[in-house]
């Protein structure tokens, strides 16, 4: 008997209570100032670049050693501007039109018990310099800038699962996105490609299609307003 209360005491104290520290590695600069205008999920938009700094405490070159024959990553991160007390055990998905609850365990909502954020990226190279030290350049990020990235991880043949069925998630939605040429005047094409491409993903709250309201987003050193109506949206003006 007092071998098993042992037992029973190891496992409430290392198991079922136990507290673990995250540590910040890095630091992912992206051109998103704000919330809105993030794409929901990696990978969705165009010419999304992130650059990640790591800590000093990480900035051995040797952590990276090999990374280079990846293309793609894991970057688990904090969603630092959604930290709330309490716990919600369901979440109204924007897929399912802001209406329809689900278990926030059967999300990638950003309102979780320990914040994290998961997401895959593309490595595009990685560069050195002696500020900074060993920084990586990734593309498809849907990241705020200045986010805490916590770890970082290669992405492998295994992960891909050609049997995988995705829910609600299915659910495809695009908006498409009307202009005047004249509107991007001197704006970088890879700077447009990504303005556009992050507006066609509709960024809007599941629950407002006011056709005469005006959004505004920030890309970079940009603002953008645009209007929505019958799922085309017009962007009317841009200012830096």
């Amino acid at each position: 008997m007092k071998k098993l209360a042992k037992t029973v005491d190891f496992e409430n104290k290392f198991l079922y209570n136990n507290i673990m520290e995250i540590k910040k590695i890095a630091t992912i600069y992206t051109s998103f100032k704000e919330k809105f205008g993030i794409p929901r999920q990696s990978g969705r938009g165009k010419n999304l670049l992130g650059k990640i700094v790591f800590e000093p405490e990480f900035r051995n070159a040797d952590a990276l050693r090999g990374i280079d024959g990846f293309s793609h990553l894991w970057l688990i991160f904090d969603f630092s501007q959604n930290h709330r007390e309490g716990f919600s055990p369901t979440i109204r998905p924007p897929r399912l039109g802001g209406n329809k609850r689900v278990g926030v365990f059967a999300s990638r909502s950003p309102f979780r018990p320990n914040n994290l954020g998961l997401s895959s990226v593309r490595l595009i190279k990685i560069e050195k310099s002696k500020e900074d030290g060993t920084v990586l350049i990734v593309d498809g990020v849907d990241i705020l800038d200045g986010t805490p990235i916590y770890d970082v991880k290669p992405y492998l043949l295994s992960d891909i699962h050609n049997d995988a069925k995705v829910g609600y998630s299915d659910i495809e939605h695009k908006l498409s996105v009307n202009y005047k040429e004249d509107i991007f005047l001197g704006i970088e094409t890879s700077v447009k490609e990504s303005i556009i491409s992050c507006i066609e993903e509709d960024p809007r709250p599941s629950y407002q299609d006011d056709e005469e309201r005006v959004y505004k987003m920030k890309f970079s050193d940009y603002e953008i307003w645009f209007k929505v109506k019958d799922s085309v949206a017009t962007i009317v003006k841009i200012t830096k």
